[in-house]
C-alpha cells in the first residue's frame, strides 16, 4: 500500500484529511529526509497497521536505512518518554520533577541521523502523544538548530494528518468487524 492507496482507503466524510495528505506529501518547507521521516515516525506513533504499511512503502526509496531506523527510534523512545514526562508534568506532586527518570534514552544522544531531524521526528510524535513537556523541550532544541517555526508547524501538520487518518481507518475497521 502506498500513500495513494491510503488516500483511497479514507472515506469521503474525511475528504479534508485526504486533501491534507496530498498537499503535505508535496510540501517543500522541509527537506525530504525531515518530511518523510516525520511521516514515518508519525505513522508508527499512530499505530494503525494500514497507515504504517502505506507510509513505509512510500518512504522506502526516499529515506536511507539509517533515516528509517532513526524515525522508528523516535517513535519508540517518545512512546515511552511521552508517558513518563506527561506524568511528571501533570502530577500535582513536585517530588517527581526532582527524581531522575532512570529510563534508558541513549538513542536521543546518538540517533544515527542528523540531530535536528531526530528532534523534529520526536516533536511530531510528542504532539501525537500529547506531551507538553516533551513538545517544549524538542521545540527549543529545534530552534537551537535553526529550524524555523514554519518547518516545525509543517512537521506537526504532518503528524496531525497522519494521526487523523489513522483514527478514521481504525474507526472504520472497528465498524466493519
Amino acid at each position: 500500500m502506498s500513500l495513494d492507496a491510503l488516500k483511497n482507503a479514507v472515506p469521503e466524510y474525511a475528504k479534508d484529511l485526504k486533501l491534507n495528505l496530498s498537499s503535505l506529501a508535496r510540501e517543500t518547507s522541509l527537506d525530504d529526509q525531515k518530511k518523510w521521516g516525520t511521516f514515518l515516525a508519525s505513522a508508527h506513533a499512530a499505530g494503525v497497521p494500514a497507515v504504517i504499511r502505506a507510509v513505509e512503502a512510500e518512504v522506502t526509496d526516499k529515506l536511507s536505512a539509517e533515516a528509517i531506523s532513526g524515525a522508528k527510534s523516535a517513535a519508540a523512545i517518545m512512546g515511552m518518554n511521552n508517558v513518563y514526562y506527561r506524568f511528571v508534568h501533570l502530577s500535582s506532586s513536585k517530588d517527581y520533577k526532582t527524581l531522575p527518570a532512570k529510563l534508558r534514552m541513549n538513542v536521543i544522544a546518538n540517533p544515527g541521523v542528523d540531530k535536528a531531524d531526530f528532534e523534529l521526528w520526536s516533536l511530531a510524535v510528542s504532539a501525537i502523544n500529547g506531551c507538553g513537556l516533551c513538545i517544549d523541550s524538542h521545540e527549543a532544541e529545534l530552534r537551537k538548530h535553526g529550524v524555523s517555526a514554519e518547518q516545525i508547524q509543517t512537521a506537526v501538520r504532518i503528524a496531525s494528518t497522519v494521526k487523523g487518518i489513522a483514527a478514521v481507518l481504525n474507526a472504520e475497521s472497528a465498524l466493519a468487524a
